[in-house]
This record gives structure tokens, C-alpha cells and sequence, in this order.
């Protein structure tokens, strides 16, 4: 417990005095960034094990609509075979990775300890918030990083990733948005203990290692900006040490992200302005908020001007269904600096969608 507890203090010391300026300049050195089109990109599903006929249709749909990059989940077997085919269509593949929330993870089952807990003492494998595929680990626990370590190194053998995309690299939504409450029967008004992580044994001596309080203690926890801040830290340490891996082996590092810094530090304890990527996929679905769309353009704009890497606002097809909305939504997007956006996905997309995603990259890439 002594050696743990020195682990705890370290990341909570080191995680705000890493130098996101510094790492940058090498990823620029490593991977060459350049932009010199505004992207167009899809969320994909692998679908199981690659089947090379239905990947040819589907690389030539996503080539069709001008979609040059695919975010795509699946073991490097799967990405091993899908590179060289979507490099024949000048396609990138980025591996989408679940980082911290590993449903059915074999190999994390037979250590419960490895798992987050909340502040009603709950563990995340045995009780799990909203829906049965939330199983997060706790990135407060040693063993649990280094097995989000080594899923990262594996990924790493793939030649020809345009990344390694991280997603769910956060704790459990502590705030639900606005739309999703009422489908829980919710009303969170307040921080509730079954939706509050970060309460793991490991996370709590350790803050009082350096504090003298033991946070579950607190009669009002959401005031405590030091409480926050431990936990953000324990995020933003993994994810940087996860960048290294990837940077070593001549990789880039995105991942996916909520809306922008600030409201994510709030819902899901996620502090992505502090990480050293290479970019981020805000996903800026503002039907979940019961936003405008406006609100697509506000929060890519906050996400520019909060950090030094390119940002690619992910939007969400369901939401846009209105061809006049997506157009809007991606003008937006391309008027407040991103670099791109990323669609939710291509393959549900409406046949008006379709034109409009057509139209507009025809317009966008060849000024």
C-alpha cells in the first residue's frame, strides 16, 4: 500500500507540470502534421471478424461521399487487413479504442479490484450505471493502466494507423444530458453517489496522503475543487502516458472527447485540454443537450481556442436529419476553426445527407 500510495501522489503532482507545448513540437516532429483539407471522416463499427468483400463496399461508399478518414474499432488482426485496402482508396484508419469503460474485458473480469467505484462504495463490474455495458477501470489503480498500456502497445504493431483514437477516457457521466435523463428516469440536479466515480480505495488514500481528509467523507464533494482536480489529474496522466507509447513507436494519439473542456470537466470528470494529443474528436451532439445548432459552432470554438492540437467536431447524424441542419452544422464547424468533423456515421446517413456531405466537400476541397 505504501508503494500505491506513492504512485498516487507522484501523478497527482506531475500531472499539471507536463508540458503539452513540448510533447506537440515532437508529435509534429514524429508524424509530419500537415492540413491541407478541411476532413471529412466517419465513425465506423467493425462488424466482427473482416470480411474483405463487405470492406470493399463500404470503403467505396465512404470514398463516394469524399470521406477520407475512417475512426474504426477492431483487434489488430482486423486493422492489420483493413489498412492496405482502405490505402488503395487513399483512406486513413484511425484505431478507435474503448480506453477506461471495457465491457466484456476477459482479462480485466478476473481482477474486480482493477474496477472504479463510486461514491456509494459500488463497484463498476458489479453495478453498473445507466446500461450493462458500462464497465469502467479505475485509472487509479497500477495494474489497471498498464493493461490500457499494453492495449495501446498492441495497436502500435499495426503499420500505416493514421492514429491510435482513444475513446471513453473519462469516468462515468456524473451528469447525464438533458435528454438522456428522462430515458434513466433521472432528474440530476445534483451530483448523485451511484453516478459519482473516482472513489476507489487507491484514490482515496491517496488524496488523503496529501490532504489529511478522505473525500468520501465530504458532505458536499462537488465544492471540492481539490477532489476534482485529483481526479482529472489520474485521467490526464494515463492519457499522456499513453501519447508516449504511441509516440515512440512512430504513432499519432487522438481521441474522442465531450463537447468542449470545460463542460467536460463538469459531466465526466475529463480534462482534455490538459492532454498532450495530436487532436481531438469533440463529439458535439447537440441534441443530447437539447442545444441548437448553434451551439455545434460555440463549442468547436471554445475547443479551438482551449488548446494547440487541431480539433474535429463530431456530429451526430440522427440529430441533423434536416439536410439544412447538417450543412449548417458543418459550415459551422469549418467557420470556427476545425480542422474537420467527423460524422456519427456515414453509414446511416439519408440520401439528402448524403448530397449534402457530397456537395459540401466538393465546395470545401476544391477552393
Amino acid at each position: 500500500m505504501r508503494k500505491v500510495l506513492i504512485f498516487i501522489v507522484f501523478l497527482s503532482l506531475i500531472a499539471c507540470k507536463e508540458s503539452k507545448k513540448n510533447t506537440n513540437k515532437t508529435s509534429e516532429t514524429i508524424t509530419g502534421i500537415t492540413q491541407d483539407k478541411f476532413v471529412f471522416a466517419t465513425w465506423a463499427h467493425s462488424g466482427g471478424a473482416f470480411n474483405k468483400a463487405k470492406w470493399e463496399q463500404k470503403l467505396a461508399y465512404y470514398d463516394s461521399l469524399g470521406i477520407s478518414e475512417v475512426l474504426v474499432g477492431g483487434n489488430p488482426e482486423f486493422l492489420k487487413q483493413l489498412v492496405p485496402l482502405a490505402t488503395e482508396k487513399e483512406i486513413k484508419i484511425h484505431a478507435w479504442m474503448w480506453t477506461l469503460n471495457r465491457p466484456g474485458d476477459t482479462i480485466a473480469q478476473q481482477h474486480p479490484e482493477w474496477y472504479a467505484v463510486n461514491r456509494a462504495g459500488k463497484n463498476s463490474l458489479e453495478y453498473r450505471a445507466y446500461v450493462d455495458y458500462y464497465q469502467w477501470l479505475s485509472p487509479f489503480h497500477p495494474e489497471a493502466r498498464e493493461h490500457i498500456k499494453n492495449n495501446v502497445s498492441k495497436l502500435t504493431k499495426v503499420n500505416g494507423l493514421a492514429s491510435i483514437h482513444l475513446d471513453y477516457v473519462r469516468y462515468v457521466d456524473v451528469i447525464l444530458g438533458k435528454d438522456l435523463q428522462p430515458k434513466y428516469n433521472l432528474v440530476q440536479a445534483t451530483e448523485m453517489p451511484d453516478y459519482d466515480y473516482g472513489y476507489h480505495p487507491i484514490a482515496r488514500e491517496g488524496f488523503k496522503a496529501i490532504f489529511d481528509k478522505d473525500p468520501i467523507d465530504f458532505e458536499h464533494p462537488e465544492l471540492s475543487t481539490e477532489w476534482r482536480q485529483y481526479r482529472l489529474n489520474a485521467v490526464t496522466s494515463l492519457v499522456n502516458e499513453l501519447v508516449e507509447i504511441a509516440h515512440n513507436s512512430n504513432n499519432k494519439m487522438t481521441a474522442a472527447v465531450f463537447p468542449f473542456p470545460e463542460m467536460s470537466r463538469q459531466m465526466v470528470r475529463q480534462a482534455w485540454n490538459d492532454w498532450n494529443l495530436d487532436a481531438a474528436y469533440p463529439m458535439i451532439y447537440n441534441n443530447f443537450y437539447q442545444e441548437n445548432i448553434n451551439w455545434i459552432g460555440f463549442a468547436t470554438e471554445q475547443g479551438v481556442n482551449d488548446v494547440d492540437f487541431p480539433i474535429y467536431s463530431g456530429l451526430y447524424s440522427p440529430a441533423l436529419k434536416n439536410p439544412k441542419d447538417l450543412e449548417k452544422a458543418i459550415r459551422l464547424v469549418k467557420q470556427k476553426g476545425a480542422k474537420g468533423f467527423s460524422i456519427f456515421m456515414a453509414d446511416n446517413l439519408s440520401d439528402d445527407q448524403k448530397r449534402i456531405v457530397i456537395k459540401l466537400n466538393e465546395e470545401f476541397n476544391n477552393e
